[in-house]
């Protein structure tokens, strides 16, 4: 009954049906990953229902309520604002929603970007939100047998695959995302993008 309620309430706060569609779904395949690595599923359905609370706020939004909280903003996030609801997401979550198990705040917190230091429930909440049913690139349902099977190898290939892209593109990556990337022994597409 308690995930019924935070549902209902998720779904007034964000207001949009597409979404709420996305958080549901991920909500879903968190849970399912997380019984397939051994991971508490309530944890991680509960991570992913919350984990895009302030997704639609706009730039200027996140980055006022951010220095309201005393949240500290680097370059990159300063650059790219939208990256910043995770973080936001999470203190929107103890803050609004009374979660403070400290694990699901994290997963809410890294679930964009990754980080070094990724917990399995960090995993499966940051595969489970670029992995969903609803996404739709190539290489998803592929990936997302994957991290049914390989958490860790699941890992890997989002970080590449992600990296990838964003170099096609000529996008900065993230510090964050680099330190996750050289956490799960991704360095190649690193190092191409250095000055000589």
């Amino acid at each position: 009954m308690r995930f019924a309620r935070t549902a209902r309430a998720v779904r007034e706060h964000l207001s949009q049906r597409h979404r709420y569609a996305h958080v549901v779904r991920v909500a879903r395949f968190a849970e399912l990953l997380a019984r397939a690595h051994g991971v508490e599923p309530f944890r991680a359905r509960i991570a992913g229902m919350l984990h895009d609370l302030a997704r639609l706020y706009p730039a200027e939004r996140l980055l006022r309520e951010c220095a309201e909280r005393g949240m500290p903003i680097d370059a990159f996030e300063r650059a790219q604002p939208v990256v910043l609801h995770a973080r936001l997401g999470a203190e929107l979550a103890r803050e609004e929603f009374g979660v403070e198990d400290e694990g699901v705040l994290s997963a809410i917190r890294k679930h964009t970007l990754a980080d070094a230091v990724m917990s399995p429930l960090d995993a499966v909440v940051y595969l489970a939100d670029g992995l969903e049913p609803g996404r739709d690139f190539a290489d998803r349902a592929e990936l997302a047998a994957l991290a049914l099977r390989d958490l860790d190898g699941a890992m890997r290939a989002v970080l590449a695959s992600s990296i990838a892209y964003l170099l096609e593109r000529g996008l900065e990556i993230s510090p964050h995302t680099q330190a996750a990337a050289r956490r799960y022994g991704i360095t190649a597409p690193l190092e191409e993008r250095r000055p000589a």
